[in-house]
């Protein structure tokens, strides 16, 4: 499973980024896909995920500014995020788990998000 990460960037507060994350060696729909961050230093952390059942979830902290979501057809899932705050900067990872467990768990290779105040 190979896990491709783009539109990080540099913006101002307030403002709005749509990361992408696509997927090669498994279908997004037959797995758990998920958005991570981490700010160089500490601890990778929770964002987002959204289910092969469609079901997503999200850090309290981004709750209501971040969207998650998929395109099938692309084999491809976005996190869009508005509302940007400083402390939302951050290396922004994908993370994919098949349902597949033979495939295991692949991380993508991060974009880097900074946001300006």
């Amino acid at each position: 499973v190979q896990l491709q990460a783009s539109g990080g960037g540099l913006v101002t507060t307030g403002g709005s980024l749509r990361l992408s994350c696509a997927a090669s060696g498994t279908s997004v729909s037959q797995s758990t896909m998920g958005w991570f961050r981490q700010i160089p230093g500490k601890q990778r952390e929770f964002v987002s995920t959204i289910t092969s059942s469609g079901h997503t979830n999200y850090a309290d902290s981004v709750k209501g500014r971040f969207t998650i979501s998929r395109d099938n057809a692309k084999n491809t899932v976005y996190l869009q995020m508005t509302s940007l705050k400083p402390e939302d900067t951050a290396i922004y990872y994908c993370n994919a788990r098949p349902l597949d467990r033979t495939l295991g768990t692949s991380w993508g290779q991060g974009t880097l998000v900074t946001v300006s105040s």
